[in-house]
């Protein structure tokens, strides 16, 4: 990899960033701040890529004896097309009580795509130590191991984004570091659940819209049509107050959670251009 110094890091990663900039809109942090969130460094991301960047931001980590949740108050999420208590028990705890679940995680490449998934690894992600979706199912054989972290803000110890690191056992590899939140958007109705991806110079975000199903399931949903929409974004710091945004309209993602025999289970897909690329299965046991 060739390496072009600390501001700009390596080619790869330089030349990405310059594609958002070239066809990204442009905009200002006050204006969009659904778009701010934790940056990586150029060196790589890791584990501690959100703990880093919430030292900076002033937040303070909930005490660790403490229940975290990637949303710790459900209830924040009710609006005209979303009703909470239409949610399984199930579904709901594992969202406000996160820390309390083992995970395991199995992955399948769609067809050609699978390729296109070791080259990702062999470019970004086991350099970077971010997005290592397994290649195959049995790369997550030894288990996942799990940290749940709030991060709030003194003086009043709101929550501002609760860090959740994923970290493959059997190679080591950081399988995600995102940081979640809830947000309001321009382009839809309520709130949606964000995923920030600290990446080199900037970050990945997800916007996903709440959907509850007859069933008591619960599916977050990446769709929309244009900038301001839940979708996928890559994003990164211009200069002053300002930031590029890159808005992924082919790229979706759906996440469905539900309860099955006891456990709480979850079946993510990712697709582009309206194909499957990407499908993972979670189960997640409850730790008492």
């Amino acid at each position: 990899m060739i390496w072009l110094g600390e501001q700009r890091g390596f080619l790869s990663d330089w030349a990405t960033q310059r594609w958002v900039q070239m066809t990204g809109h442009r905009c200002s942090i006050d204006e969009t701040p659904w778009l701010v969130g934790p940056t990586g460094l150029t060196s790589g991301i890791g584990a501690s890529a959100i703990e880093r960047a919430a030292k900076s931001e002033g937040l303070v980590p909930l005490d660790q004896q403490s229940t975290s949740g990637l949303i710790p108050d459900f209830s924040e999420l009710r609006a005209q097309t979303f009703d909470p208590g239409r949610v399984s028990p199930s579904v709901r705890a594992f969202y406000e009580q996160t820390s309390r679940y083992e995970i395991d995680v199995w992955s399948q490449w769609r067809g050609l795509f699978q390729p296109f998934g070791g080259l990702l690894a062999r470019l970004f992600s086991r350099r970077l130590q971010q997005l290592n979706v397994p290649l195959a199912p049995l790369d997550t054989s030894m288990g996942i191991a799990s940290s749940v972290t709030q991060y709030v803000r003194p003086p009043d110890d709101r929550t501002v984004y609760t860090a959740w690191i994923r970290k493959i056992i059997g190679s080591g590899d950081v399988l995600f570091a995102a940081a979640y939140s809830t947000t309001r958007i321009p382009g839809h109705d309520g709130l949606c659940v964000r995923v920030v991806f600290p990446l080199p110079n900037g970050n990945a975000i997800v916007l996903m819209k709440p959907v509850v199903h007859e069933d008591g399931s619960m599916s977050l949903v990446s769709e929309g049509a244009r900038f301001g929409e839940p979708g996928f974004y890559f994003t990164i710091r211009a200069e002053g107050s300002a930031l590029v945004a890159r808005y992924l309209r082919s790229l979706r993602d759906v996440i469905t959670v539900f309860a099955l025999n006891g456990e709480v289970r979850a079946n993510h897909v990712l697709t582009l251009w309206g194909r499957d690329v990407l499908q993972l299965h979670y189960s997640m046991r409850r730790n008492e």
